[in-house]
């Protein structure tokens, strides 16, 4: 699903900012032109294939039964402690130790993206997923009349493979963009990924001035200046395009279970049966989250809430409504109507959330009603619609054609490994 963030259009001034806009299809013409006579770009990859109340985990996020002989891992070790301290612990908690722990972190320390990992994501299986946000966002500075200032940011770049197919774009789009200051920030609590960054990026290294808010600094292979953060909050504030893709559905979530008594949080305790053996309980009476995360109107009986989401989305939008800008957010999703989404991968195959942790992705769907009510109609707000569809609307035949015809080989127009999200959002 993409999401994003548009600074309030002024009717009357300002050009509707649309993917489908007068903007974007000249910008597909332009670039088209450029992929035929020119050839800069590499044919792209092959398409991968690839005494609270018990509750029992097998009724969330479960595919299987917990295995018998699951291994103790360092991350399970510290989490039992933790738990025997101080008590069952919330699904938010869990995922925060499991996946950025500093020591033992999932994400901290290992790649896990690609065939050889535990997720493939779109830019690694084609660039033609980048080249379509380049040329997205590029329209939207042009819509919002070409600042002489351009802030990209990426949160949780993966192994840096989406912003190094934009900046492609922006150097193939440079006679429009060469008068504008293009700067490259991004936001990464990993060092190990920020390390893949910056080989993917960074040409060389930059000396940081003594004060900067940034961890490392580099000079892209483009040219531009790239800076990476351990925190958004770190992100100078200005005319700022942000990128999050695949990002929100990994940050915690607080999951909720309507009882008979009412609305209860689910928390993770430890197994009374299997002392080296994690489960789900139920808190056994209402918690600070359950009444103040879940609405009256709420309808259905199992909610996952990620209030780390609504914060940031609430900083995009202020920053938007302040300086100009627009955010775009890509991501397994749904708008308000699904339940218990929270599972995790190891290897491309499920895996159980709570067996073996620190050794497998955790994700849970993005919920983009909550997402528009966090930005408080600061900004307008567009979608979400399906990825297939933005792309189909950014010009991906087009493209195919266009790689067919350079390539001499003929490329079937198939979305299938592309088409693996449910919507797209932009503000």
């Amino acid at each position: 699903d993409l999401f994003s963030c548009q600074e309030l259009p002024v009717p009357e001034e300002r050009p509707k900012r649309t993917a489908s806009g007068d903007a974007a299809r000249a910008l597909r013409a332009i670039f088209s032109a450029s992929w035929s006579a020119k050839q800069p770009l590499a044919p792209s990859p092959c398409f991968y294939t690839g005494g609270a109340a018990t509750w029992r985990c097998q009724s969330f996020s479960s595919e299987k039964k917990v295995e018998e002989n699951s291994p103790v891992t360092p991350m399970l070790k510290h989490l039992l402690m933790k738990i025997k301290s101080t008590g069952p612990i919330t699904v938010a908690e869990y995922m925060r130790e499991v996946l950025t722990n500093p020591v033992k972190g999932y994400y901290m320390h290992h790649d896990m993206i690609g065939e050889k990992g535990d997720f493939v994501t779109s830019p690694e299986i084609s660039q033609m997923f980048g080249e379509l946000i380049g040329v997205w966002l590029v329209s939207e500075w042009m819509a919002s009349g070409k600042c002489k200032k351009f802030q990209l940011v990426e949160l949780g770049p993966g192994r840096g493979s989406l912003t190094n197919d934009i900046l492609r774009v922006f150097n193939q789009l440079d006679s429009l963009l060469s008068k504008c200051d293009i700067s490259v920030h991004l936001v990464e609590v990993s060092p190990k990924l920020s390390e893949i960054q910056a080989l993917t990026l960074a040409e060389e290294k930059g000396e940081l001035m003594d004060g900067s808010p940034a961890y490392m600094q580099g000079v892209a292979k483009t040219g531009l200046p790239v800076f990476w953060y351990r925190d958004l909050s770190d992100v100078p504030a200005g005319n700022n395009f942000y990128l999050a893709h695949e990002f929100l559905d990994a940050l915690p979530i607080h999951k909720f279970q309507k009882t008979e008594k009412g609305w209860r949080e689910l928390l993770v305790d430890i197994d009374p049966e299997v002392p080296d053996k994690l489960r789900f309980v139920l808190a056994p009476s209402a918690t600070a989250a359950s009444e103040a995360f879940i609405h009256e109107m709420e309808s259905r009986d199992h909610v996952e809430v990620c209030p780390d989401a609504g914060i940031i989305i609430q900083k995009l939008a202020q920053n938007i409504e302040k300086n100009g800008g627009a955010a775009l957010i890509v991501d397994y999703g749904h708008n308000g109507t699904k339940t218990d989404t929270f599972r995790g991968f190891c290897g491309h195959k499920l895996h159980d959330v709570l067996t073996a942790p620190g050794t497998a992705d955790l994700t849970a769907d993005v919920d983009f009603s909550y997402l528009q009510r966090m930005a408080q109609e600061r900004v307008a707000t567009l979608g979400p619609i399906k990825q297939q569809d933005f792309l189909k609307n950014m010009g991906i035949d087009l493209r195919l054609q266009v790689e067919a015809t350079v390539c001499h080989r003929g490329i079937k127009a198939n979305f299938t490994e592309l088409n693996g999200y449910n919507y797209v959002f932009w503000i």
